[in-house]
């Protein structure tokens, strides 16, 4: 065997032990990068879809960094997979963004004016919490006004974000972004990792659901 030879081999094989060791690091680890539910919650899919849920607030910071690559990964969301935005609330404070969300969500509107309520609070620094600068801003998108102040102010929307209040006490989430897997695993993402990451142990979680359930069968 030639010098050359040898020295392609040595290369091959320290890439390959490279590759090894980046993915044994890349394996979730409970209690690290995601934990269990003790008792975990009822999931509103059926028995051949996996529940995904993300837990975020508007003002957030890292539920904004998340947005545009969880919008992504939607965008090649597996089949399987059925996937809900719930608006968490620790504070009366979020309790408007949770309204916000339902408004829209009542009225259609999730679709157009998700993205724009990141963008209007983190970029343009508009405070949407406060309701005169919400619904000056939500008119000049293009929406009726009127149509969405009864949307907002409406029974159906305060008992929803009610139902997001009691869901963010259940699953025991002490920050956002979380992400809730199949009603009992919950992840933030890797500690102190990029959303990247996050939608990395996203996908491994899935994966851990699927093997579960196979086994099972």
């Amino acid at each position: 065997m030639t010098a050359k030879r040898i020295i392609f081999f040595l290369l091959s094989f320290i890439v390959m032990s490279l590759a090894g060791m980046m993915t044994a690091q890349a394996e979730i680890v409970e209690g690290k990068d995601y934990t269990v539910l003790s008792s975990p919650l009822p999931v509103e899919s059926d028995a051949q879809h996996i529940e995904v849920l993300e837990f975020f607030w508007y003002g957030c910071p890292h539920c904004n960094d998340l947005h545009p690559h969880l919008g992504h990964w939607l965008k090649n969301k597996p089949a399987d997979v059925d996937f809900r935005f719930v608006p968490a609330i620790f504070r009366n404070n979020w309790i408007p963004g949770a309204k916000i969300f339902y408004a829209m969500e009542s009225l259609g509107l999730t679709q157009t004016l998700h993205d724009k309520v990141y963008h209007a609070i983190h970029r343009d620094k508009t405070d949407l919490s406060k309701e005169p600068v919400l619904f000056d801003w939500v008119a000049k998108q293009g929406v009726d006004r009127d149509k969405f102040v009864g949307a907002y102010n409406s029974f159906t929307v305060q008992n929803q974000a009610n139902r997001a209040a009691q869901l963010t006490r259940q699953y025991k989430l002490t920050g956002v972004p979380a992400l809730v897997v199949d009603g009992k695993y919950v992840t933030s993402g890797k500690a102190g990792g990029t959303p990247q990451d996050t939608v990395s142990v996203l996908n491994q979680l899935i994966e851990k659901v699927r093997a579960e359930r196979n086994s099972q069968q």
